[in-house]
């Protein structure tokens, strides 16, 4: 530094800026079955284990109603040193009642499944929750489609156990280029396949079904290692 003014960057130098301020990730929960409903006097989040006789009462099947798994989704996202290097950039739900919510990778969700039933039962009803030290809403109910929400020029990828492109989760990922947001998309449910006609392209990690927390945890490993994040 001469004069206490800084050199000039070079060419290269304002190539890697812009390719770091480009690096990022967004992750969409496909279907979650998150559903409220009034069981006595209270609202809660419907699940198979403690609402088995009301939804069958309903005519409901209770081996659908697995909130559980899109929490345990949730925490793979939120407790990755991915998520806390800032590289994503956001998290959204699709519930089987085509409900849309975004999640703020800030967020510290519960632990406690049944407190994360709370949370959620809450959400659905206020619509959004707000942070207890600020005015910012980690947990908000918003308008779809999901589409008008992504990056612009960001690659959708799709995940399902029975599509035609198998890859190994780290060699993609060490394809994908950098300066430009991924999406992917998750499903959140026990059994089926995701319907997002909107992706680019729906590929298969495994010849085995995996859960989604297992199936995100591949993805968010898969970038530590390229981007160098221990």
């Amino acid at each position: 530094m001469v004069g206490g003014l800084q050199p000039p960057t070079s060419v290269q130098e304002e190539e890697d800026e812009r390719v770091a301020a480009g690096q990022g990730v967004v992750f969409c929960l496909e279907d979650a079955q998150l559903e409220v409903a009034q069981v006595g006097k209270a609202y809660v989040l419907l699940n198979c284990d403690d609402h088995a006789s009301y939804l069958r009462k309903h005519k409901k099947d209770p081996a659908l109603y697995r909130p559980d798994i899109c929490h345990q989704a949730l925490l793979s996202i939120l407790d990755s040193p991915l998520n806390k290097s800032g590289k994503v950039k956001g998290i959204f739900i699709r519930t089987q009642k085509n409900v849309l919510i975004s999640v703020s990778p800030k967020v510290r969700l519960p632990r406690t499944f049944r407190r994360f039933c709370g949370l959620m039962a809450q959400l659905l009803q206020k619509l959004s929750i707000r942070s207890s030290n600020g005015p910012d809403k980690l947990l908000k109910v918003i308008k779809g489609p999901v589409t008008k929400h992504l990056p612009l020029d960001c690659l959708r990828i799709g995940f399902s156990w029975g599509a035609e492109i198998k890859v190994a989760m780290h060699e993609h990922v060490a394809t994908l280029p950098d300066a430009k947001p991924i999406v992917f998309v998750v499903g959140a449910f026990a059994h089926g396949r995701i319907e997002a006609p909107w992706v680019d392209q729906n590929i298969s990690v495994s010849e085995y079904p995996l859960s989604a927390a297992y199936v995100l945890a591949r993805i968010t490993t898969s970038f530590e290692q390229k981007w160098g994040i221990v």
